[in-house]
């Protein structure tokens, strides 16, 4: 029986992980955590029947704790949610806590040695070298639950890593895809938001419009798997049924498929090594028709830029790079800047941020704050 502490529970990726769960009776819940839902929250604690439950907001954590079953243990806050991260009786750690909120309790879990189901990619963007080092020190496992670096880490599987010539991330290219710059430079929230393959959260909805998504992919898998930044390549696939691909030197290129439904990445990382069956979501090729690929296009798409360079820079670039996207991409929401201006102040943060080639972890939530500051005072201007 294994045993997961699941913080994010009340997002798309916790909603799917719950989905996965039902299926997996070796499987227990241990603990939840999310940040103001607490009537959904109230519904997953009656199915699931955790020990411990957390939201982040105090306010949602009082009207949880007065309609929850007795003896659930309800606390509240970030420090809160780190603790269960680290807790001895979960043994796996879904980290689906969106944004650099979610950095602290992945730290947690790869310092307890615990097995971490990554679904949070901005914990790798920002500090993937702490992660790594420190998951190689106590005997922690990071397994990728997005569906790009899953699709890596299998493909990867079919050979070693001196034998690969690249690896290929697919990306869906968006609700932009086939539109002029002029139209993008107009887009407004509303038509930024209708993603036409994937059933996402806002914040990583916006990201696929302005394809920030695959910058930050291009930084986490610099670091998740080693890779030399020259080994990274992206190409458009709007079926988004070639999840990645790798290619090796000996002109075989190994690719994983399957329907744009995340409890299959969760399924694999919550299983591994094994592959545990399904009753549902299998690829019927034939229904499929066809798999087109296009090349990138940075004059439309200009945060691909700003991804590879913040990977081939490493140190703070990635904190500076994310926290100036969060920020941008909260301000498009609001209406308060363009849909351009979310990648052009995050590469000006990126490009003028105090650089600091190897950072704490307290230099890299410095380097957060100062980049949410710069776009909060560029925008304004």
């Amino acid at each position: 029986m294994r045993s997961i502490a699941l913080l994010g529970s009340t997002g798309s990726i916790g909603k799917s992980t719950l989905k996965v769960l039902e299926e997996l009776p070796d499987f227990r819940v241990q603990s939840l955590a999310a940040n103001g839902e607490w009537k959904t929250m109230r519904e997953q604690v009656v199915r699931w029947k955790p020990a411990r439950v957390v939201m982040a907001d105090p306010a949602a954590a009082k009207e949880l704790a007065a309609v929850v079953p007795a003896g659930v243990e309800v606390r509240s806050g970030a420090d809160a949610i780190r603790d269960l991260a680290s807790d001895p009786e979960a043994d796996t750690v879904v980290a689906a806590i969106t944004g650099a909120a979610g950095l602290p309790a992945s730290v947690a879990a790869v310092s307890a040695g615990k097995r971490l189901c990554l679904a949070n990619k901005e914990a790798m963007v920002m500090a993937g070298p702490l992660l790594t080092a420190g998951a190689e020190e106590t005997g922690a496992t990071i397994l990728p639950i997005d569906s790009e670096h899953s699709a890596v880490f299998q493909a990867m599987r079919a050979g070693n890593m001196d034998e690969i010539r690249r690896v290929i991330l697919t990306a869906s290219g968006g609700p932009f895809r086939e539109w002029t710059k002029e139209q993008i430079d107009a887009a407004t929230p509303e038509q930024a938001l209708k993603h036409p393959t994937w059933q996402m959260g806002a914040k990583i909805t916006i990201d696929s419009a302005t394809m920030m998504n695959k910058a930050l992919e291009i930084i986490e898998a610099r670091w998740l798997f080693s890779l030399d930044v020259e080994k990274i390549a992206v190409v458009i696939h709007p079926q988004s049924i070639v999840h990645s691909m790798v290619e090796f030197h000996d002109a075989s290129t190994i690719a994983q498929l399957g329907y744009p439904d995340m409890c299959v990445p969760i399924r694999y990382a919550l299983t591994f090594p094994r592959r545990a069956p399904t009753a549902f979501g299998f690829l019927d090729l034939v229904k499929a028709q066809r798999l087109d690929f296009f090349p990138t296009d940075p004059a439309r798409f200009p945060a691909l830029t700003h991804g590879f360079e913040a990977a081939r820079r490493g140190g703070t670039s990635g904190a500076a790079l994310n926290g100036a996207n969060e920020a941008a991409v909260a301000l498009f929401l609001e209406k308060k800047i363009r849909f351009p201006q979310i990648a052009a102040l995050s590469g000006r943060a990126l490009a003028e941020h105090p650089f600091n080639p190897t950072p704490a972890l307290g230099d890299l939530f410095a380097i957060d704050a100062w980049a949410r500051a710069f776009v909060a005072r560029e925008s304004s201007k």
